[in-house]
């Protein structure tokens, strides 16, 4: 069954549309926060589409995300009782937060920063960070470097790879998704066991 070649042939399509930045833009604000596609799954497309607009495009998804980052520290600060509880249960994420109460106190930096390098749900790190109460602007500098290494990573090996990384791709789409999605949800659960 041919799941991920139409679904990267659609994203390539989107990538072309003159709205297609503000749709970037706004797939990085709610992944942060609430929304379980990564960003990266967009922007290498897009990359691919238009290789001179790598960094620009890297440099939205790095302020995108990391204001939808500040979205999600205010929902866990202000608001963890009546929204954040309900999106760690929907991700079934409740235990791993509750382990991660007691990690935040000596690693509560380096936690963050690495949730925007890997494949951890970054958003469970921006409710937990608002709701234990983490200085809000180290929670932003650490969000803008932890997720501008990501996107800007993830833009340099697509436009550095070029018409032969888009050829592999095409060759191997189907591979590369599942691979993508072992690694998404090996984020997920590795969360939940070491939680």
């Amino acid at each position: 069954m041919r799941l991920f070649g139409p679904l990267y042939a659609k994203t390539l399509d989107w990538s072309r549309h003159p709205k297609a930045v503000w749709f970037l833009g706004g797939v990085s604000f709610v992944e942060s926060s609430f929304f379980p596609v990564p960003t990266s799954f967009m922007l290498a497309p897009m990359v691919l589409a238009e290789r001179l607009q790598a960094w620009r495009l890297a440099l939205i998804c790095t302020i995108t995300s990391s204001l939808g980052g500040l979205f999600g520290y205010m929902v866990g600060y202000f608001l963890f009782e009546q929204f954040g509880i309900h999106v760690l249960e929907f991700y079934n994420l409740q235990q791993p937060f509750e382990s991660m109460q007691n990690w935040y106190g000596q690693y509560g930096v380096w936690l963050l920063f690495l949730s925007g390098l890997t494949p951890i749900p970054y958003k469970l790190f921006t409710i937990a960070s608002g709701t234990l109460g983490m200085a809000i602007i180290p929670f932003f500098l650490i969000s803008l470097v932890g997720r501008g290494s990501q996107f800007f990573l993830v833009a340099a090996l697509v436009r550095w790879g070029g018409e032969r990384l888009e050829s592999t791709i095409d060759r191997h789409i189907e591979k590369i998704g599942w691979l993508l999605l072992a690694v998404a949800l090996g984020g997920f659960l590795a969360v939940r066991l070491f939680g």
